[in-house]
């Protein structure tokens, strides 16, 4: 029985519905128009400062959804010295966590290079510079062992296969054919999902092939949108947040468990893949909102001249978003998170809420009484 996706007649003519696909399509473009032009209104330190924060989650996304943690601090430090920052501690770096920044900047801003078997010998290089996957010595910068490579989950001796990859034997001609279809093919949405999913097929690596999917799936994107450095968002980020809905959906896709005829129907992929890339679209659109209106805020608040603790307090709830503050603002909470005494808190709320920083929320009152930015002179909802 045929049971992989790779062992149909017909395959790599993968098919599609592309009615299923269109609107969702079409969303991400809006979403990718938004971003664009939400960021003609902000400056470039702005900017800089959101593509550093991005590059950040995806390289801890990418390594997490692997089971790797990384050190946040060493990221950043990696990133800071990538960028030509310089980093406020040297004892943090990392240097395998140095060449998983350079291919994520590598597929941000090389989108015009083409893809070569080389480049991404280059990348494996990259993730395994001592030539080992923790404890395992693997094929470095070179295609995979001649081993079946399965995917393998679940407790000890109760092991399931979820996936078996093709043979070594064919290996080099099916890179071959895939180096040139990614060439050859102009960059759109469709093709990243289709670039992710034929390379974890392929699998040709003895590890870091999802790190490396996920890397042509930003430079498709990144291709797409034109980026510079790292792009606003975070795929991998999302797709961590989704770890269960990720598995499945290329099990569901690459696997003979589906009762449709056409077993290279990839749909089910491709909506999974697309509605995830919207959802990363979307949180950061929120955060964008939050940067555009802090910035809005502090325009209309500015000759106030506001001390320390008052503008901590307001930056803290403008930097998650008014509606994302639990509980909205009280006494204690200012207290809390300025670090001061209870007659310090009222005399500072007192003075927010007479220029009209805040405003309080009807129906709260005594010891209940809980407070609310004001934006424009009207309260946040």
């Amino acid at each position: 029985m045929k049971r992989w996706i790779w062992e149909q007649e017909a395959y790599p003519d993968f098919t599609y519905d592309v009615k299923a696909l269109e609107p969702l399509v079409q969303a991400i473009l809006l979403e990718q128009g938004y971003l664009s032009a939400i960021t003609q209104t902000m400056d470039r330190n702005t900017i800089a400062q959101r593509q550093l924060e991005a590059l950040m989650y995806e390289a801890i996304s990418t390594a997490a959804i692997e089971g790797e943690i990384l050190n946040r601090d060493s990221v950043k430090a990696s990133i800071q010295r990538k960028l030509g920052i310089v980093a406020l501690d040297g004892s943090k770096r990392d240097v395998s966590t140095d060449y998983l920044i350079e291919i994520l900047i590598d597929a941000n801003t090389n989108y015009d290079q083409e893809l070569t078997l080389e480049r991404l010998f280059g990348w494996h290089n990259a993730l395994f510079p001592n030539g080992y996957s923790g404890l395992t010595k693997i094929n470095v910068a070179t295609l995979r062992g001649e081993e079946t490579m399965e995917v393998v989950g679940g407790a000890i001796g109760k092991e399931k296969t979820y996936y078996v990859a093709p043979p070594r034997v064919y290996l080099e001609g099916e890179m071959d054919r895939y180096v040139r279809w990614f060439n050859d093919t102009p960059a759109s949405l469709v093709k990243a999902c289709i670039a992710h999913l034929w390379f974890v097929i392929l699998h040709p690596f003895d590890d870091g092939n999802g790190r490396i999917a996920r890397a042509i799936t930003d430079l498709v994107l990144s291709k797409i949108e034109q980026s510079t450095t790292s792009r606003l968002y975070s795929m991998s980020g999302a797709i961590n947040n989704d770890r269960v809905g990720y598995y499945k959906a290329l099990e569901k896709t690459t696997g003979f468990v589906r009762k449709e005829r056409d077993h290279l129907n990839i749909t089910q992929w491709c909506e999974w893949f697309l509605s995830t890339l919207s959802t990363a679209l979307g949180e950061t659109k929120k955060k964008l909102g939050y940067i555009v209106q802090k910035t809005v805020f502090w325009d209309t608040y500015q000759e106030y001249h506001l001390n320390a603790r008052q503008i901590k307090v307001l930056n803290k709830i403008l930097d998650i978003g008014a509606e994302n503050f639990q509980g909205s603002l009280s006494k204690k909470k200012y207290m809390r998170i300025a670090d001061c005494a209870s007659t310090t808190a009222s005399r500072d709320m007192t003075h927010l809420l007479n220029i009209g920083c805040i405003g309080h929320i009807e129906g709260t009152n005594g010891r209940n009484v809980r407070y609310e930015i004001v934006f424009g002179g009207k309260k946040s909802s």
